[in-house]
This record gives C-alpha cells, sequence and structure tokens, in this order.
C-alpha cells in the first residue's frame, strides 16, 4: 500500500503546513526539493522518534520503515529554530533527543511531543521561550527594486536572506516554480500551459526542472498509475516556501 498524506492548513502564521502519513508496507519515498525546513515526529515500532529536515536542493528518495506514522511540521520561509541554524541541515536531517517518557528535547529542556491537532500550541511554547522566530522576508523585496544590482544594499540583503534561509533567492524562485509546474501538471495542465505561465523557455527547460527538484517527469506525473509514495505537499502561502 502507497504512503497516503494528510495535511492541513495552521491556525498560526509561523506554520506553512501540517501533514500527516503512514506507512503500511516497507516502501521508498520520493521527496521533492523544498525551500521550508520539517519538525518530523515519528513512531517506528512502537517507539517515539524526531528530527529536523532541512531544505532540499533537489529531489530524493529515501526509505520507509513498515507500520511507521509521521507527523511533520512545515515552518514558513524565514522560521528560524535558534538552537540549530538551518544552514546546517540543508540536504540534511539532524535528530533531536527523546526522552524515555517520550517528551522531545529541544533548546536544553524536554516538550511534549505535537499531535496533528494540536500543533499549534506545541509551537506558541517554542515561540515563548524564544526558541522559534521569523524573520521578515517581504519587505526586503520592495528595497531590492529600489536599489541598483550591484548596489552594496542588495548585497546586504542577499547575504542577509541566505543567512536567514540557507538558500539564495534564485535557488529559492527556481524550487518554488518546479512545485507549481508539478502541481499544475498533476492537476491535468498539459506541458505548453506550464511553459507559458510559469515562464519556462520549453519543453525540455521544463523537463530537466522536474526531474532535478521533482524527481519525476511530466509523463509521469500525469500516468494514471503513477506513484502516490511521494512528499507532494506543495500547497503554499505566497512567498512561504515549498
Amino acid at each position: 500500500m502507497a504512503l497516503e498524506f494528510e495535511h492541513r492548513d495552521a491556525e498560526i502564521e509561523i506554520v506553512d503546513r501540517v501533514w500527516r502519513s503512514r506507512s503500511d508496507a516497507e516502501q521508498t519515498m520520493t521527496s521533492a526539493a523544498r525551500t521550508c525546513w520539517h519538525l518530523i515526529v515519528w513512531r517506528e515500532s512502537g517507539v517515539l522518534l524526531a528530527g529536523l529536515r532541512g531544505p532540499e536542493t533537489k529531489a530524493t528518495t529515501a526509505p520507509v520503515a513498515d507500520e511507521t506514522e509521521f507527523l511533520g511540521i512545515r515552518f514558513a520561509l524565514g522560521t528560524v529554530l535558534r538552537p540549530i541554524p538551518v544552514c546546517t541541515i540543508v540536504d540534511g536531517f539532524a535528530p533531536l533527543p527523546v526522552t524515555e517518557s517520550g517528551r522531545i528535547i529541544i533548546g536544553g529542556d524536554d516538550w511534549e511531543a505535537p499531535a496533528y491537532d494540536n500543533v499549534e500550541a506545541f509551537v506558541r511554547r517554542l515561540q515563548r521561550a524564544g526558541l522559534l522566530a521569523r524573520a521578515r522576508l517581504g519587505d526586503e523585496d520592495h528595497e531590492v527594486r529600489e536599489c541598483a544590482d550591484d548596489s552594496p544594499t542588495v548585497r546586504t540583503l542577499q547575504r542577509r536572506y541566505r543567512a536567514i534561509t540557507a538558500l539564495s533567492r534564485t535557488a529559492v524562485q527556481q524550487i518554488d516554480r518546479a512545485n507549481a509546474a508539478a502541481t499544475m501538471l498533476r492537476d491535468g495542465h498539459d506541458w505548453r500551459t506550464v511553459t507559458d505561465r510559469l515562464d519556462y523557455f520549453d519543453q525540455a527547460h521544463l523537463g530537466h526542472a522536474l526531474r532535478r527538484y521533482i524527481g519525476q517527469t511530466a509523463g509521469e506525473l500525469q500516468a494514471d498509475d503513477r506513484p502516490d509514495s511521494m512528499s507532494f505537499l506543495y500547497k503554499s502561502g505566497s512567498g512561504s516556501g515549498s
């Protein structure tokens, strides 16, 4: 049986998406490139585990154990977990300690593990403790447009953007565009509509982006028998990342 994802909006701005899934058999999952990092909690053979999945700059394939339940919190672009800089988990994973009683250790303190329906309360507790914060990125777009491309102001903003997100603006735009293209293709749009609407040069340009960032071709995304075991959670707020 394929992995089945359930996901919902969050009632807090700092969280872009909440999702959960369950594996009923040992299998593999295609993980598409993403600009946001996730906090993931899962139970494997009855044991609670937790960790941070960083932004990913390309599609990857990962094994999934049998009888495993996952809960994921996808944080909005620009969100910072102070004890663990985002730059240290790009294309990687950082495990979080879990106590014998099932509490997650973050910032030296132990926290009750979140459930699908109470993620917002968990995140607010971390915010009040000063462990979670979100930097302002949107206002910088206006400032950049007002300056010459090679001005010190632009270079400073670019460095600040990368320091916060661990990615360049260009990388974020390319990953988000590929996610949008994949969503359009799975919704039934043909490749010509996708290239025109998302400003790809041609079919080859689109195909290269899909292979690199999504891990599937346009034909595979539109096939009736396409695999569902992939982290295809592309719905995002404006400028929030994937």
